[in-house]
């Protein structure tokens, strides 16, 4: 290796012109920037929804309805699907930790009893609401339903 062989690294030496180095570099005055404008200032970015001052796609769609936050949603159990549950598992005593823990529901649901279908066993149910015809259903054949 000579010093006529040396030459600096590929990536090591920046750009040919050099931008901002006064009027004698060709890049001086407003160093390739323009004049005024946004673009022009230190600190400029474009925004990330920006379509260069056409109205933006979230502003133009229509806003519908209200999602209120105080919204609770129930898991919807019906009385045909429980007469299943307690035949299947051999149970007559339904609630939240045994739907769990069976895979039925997930530890944060909240249950709801709804009246689709017949119940024929005496079933002892709890849950977290229920319908008034599932309520019914429940004491007519004998079980009881109590609301946690």
């Amino acid at each position: 290796m000579e010093l006529h062989n040396l030459k600096p690294a590929s990536g090591a030496t920046g750009r040919s012109k050099r931008i901002a180095r006064g009027q004698g570099s060709g890049h001086g005055g407003t160093s390739t920037r323009g004049h005024k404008g946004a673009k022009s200032r230190s600190g400029w970015s474009r925004k990330r929804n920006f379509e260069g001052g056409q109205m933006p796609l979230q502003m133009r769609l229509p806003k519908r309805g209200f999602n209120s936050p105080n919204r609770v949603e129930y898991k919807g159990i019906n009385l045909v699907r429980l007469e299943e549950i307690a035949t299947k598992y051999g149970v007559d005593t339904i609630d939240a930790d045994m739907l769990y823990k069976n895979g039925i529901t997930k530890k944060t649901d909240k249950v709801k009893i709804l009246g689709g279908g017949e119940l024929t066993k005496k079933l002892t149910v709890s849950a977290n609401a229920a319908s008034a015809s599932a309520k019914a259903a429940i004491e007519s054949s004998g079980g009881s339903l109590t609301i946690v």
